[in-house]
């Protein structure tokens, strides 16, 4: 669909870009950006809301729904626009948080939309629980297919993710001299670490790809004798990302299994997903690259996102959007605009083709 039908210029899609990316939007504090994504819409003569959790939703056509979060991480990396370094001639490139993860991809989704008229969301929490996503995935319908949005390069292809299994480890023992040899519970907080560790360990050799294993890691730990003298207490955060080729239940009773001493609170289970190349949207981005002339890569991601909550809906789903994932979360997040206009046409192309076929 052209421009001119849809009023969406290329001016117009940087723009709003530029306007989200200078509006503040970490988890929690997402309404600013989702009241400007609801006008941008409505400009459009399109029906847009925003839901009871902070979700901005745009429903339309449901052969595909175009969909990343609004969130992002805190971060003040002051927003401007400057030429190229190394980029294609002529190129400038946007700094600012949110850039790239992911206000880039949400405004590529938005404008998509918009010139194809197909579904839309914009979701709060992803940085945190996927509080948006699970409240998505709860209260709509499955769509035919999704596109979840997350940096992957304009001609890159995510296909999967790990899991996520995270929980509190709690122990308590009665305090007296550290010249006894009676474990504390800070040792046994200890012992139970390197037994889950070697629990979960892969037997593959050192050459098996960090997206094929189980990657355990210690997030936060505190010990010590309580107030009152009579004990030591110790709690540790310990999140655990699950390989597809395991399920996020395997993965919490080996680690349930070593505990002596202590307990776990499991609060974040998320589990892995890996698509198929061949399921319709992905061949349907390797044709919309290859079309503008790029050629597509097939990735796999080693943390977690929304698609891992998408896949209950059991549809045919890939995670796409402009910008390098290296600079995620980082100080010096950039985008580059031509990259963002390529990554937009890219969109378009696969929207239309997938509402051919629906």
């Amino acid at each position: 669909m052209s421009e001119a039908i849809t009023g969406v210029s290329t001016s117009a899609a940087r723009d709003l870009l530029v306007e989200l990316v200078e509006t503040p939007s970490p988890t929690g504090e997402e309404a600013a950006c989702a009241e400007q994504l609801v006008a941008f819409f409505e400009s459009h003569g399109r029906e847009a809301f925003v839901d009871e959790v902070g979700n901005v939703r745009a429903p339309a056509d449901d052969s595909v729904l175009l969909t990343s979060h609004i969130d992002t991480v805190p971060g003040d990396i002051p927003v401007r626009v400057e030429p190229g370094d190394g980029e294609r001639e002529g190129s400038e490139v946007l700094w600012g948080r949110g850039s790239v993860d992911a206000t880039g991809p949400l405004v590529a989704m938005a404008v998509a939309a918009v010139r194809t008229g197909v579904s839309f969301a914009g979701v709060v929490g992803e940085e945190v629980d996927s509080s948006g996503a699970r409240h998505l995935v709860e209260t709509r319908d499955a769509p035919d297919a999704v596109v979840n949005g997350e940096p992957s390069g304009w001609n890159g292809i995510t296909l999967g993710y790990r899991g996520l299994l995270a929980g509190t480890y709690v122990a308590t023992s009665e305090s007296g001299h550290t010249s006894r040899p009676e474990n504390s519970a800070i040792e046994d907080a200890i012992d139970w670490w390197e037994r889950a560790r070697n629990a979960v360990a892969d037997d593959r050799d050192e050459w098996t790809p960090v997206f094929e294993r189980v990657t355990p890691k210690p997030i936060e730990v505190h010990g010590g004798t309580t107030d009152d003298g009579l004990s030591v207490e110790a709690t540790m955060d310990v999140q655990f990302r699950v390989p597809p080729r395991l399920t996020v239940e395997e993965v919490r009773e080996a680690a349930d299994g070593e505990l002596d001493g202590g307990t776990v609170r499991w609060y974040d289970e998320v589990p892995p997903i890996m698509t198929t190349p061949r399921n319709p949207v992905a061949r349907a981005f390797r044709g919309a690259i290859r079309r503008a002339d790029g050629e597509p890569r097939l990735l796999r991601k080693t943390g977690t996102s929304d698609m891992n909550i998408y896949r209950a809906w059991n549809c045919p789903m890939v995670t796409y959007g402009p910008g390098d994932s290296d600079l995620d979360h980082a100080p010096d997040e950039r985008l580059s605009l031509d990259e963002f206009d390529r990554s937009i046409g890219v969109l378009e192309d696969v929207a239309g083709r997938l509402g051919e076929s629906a």
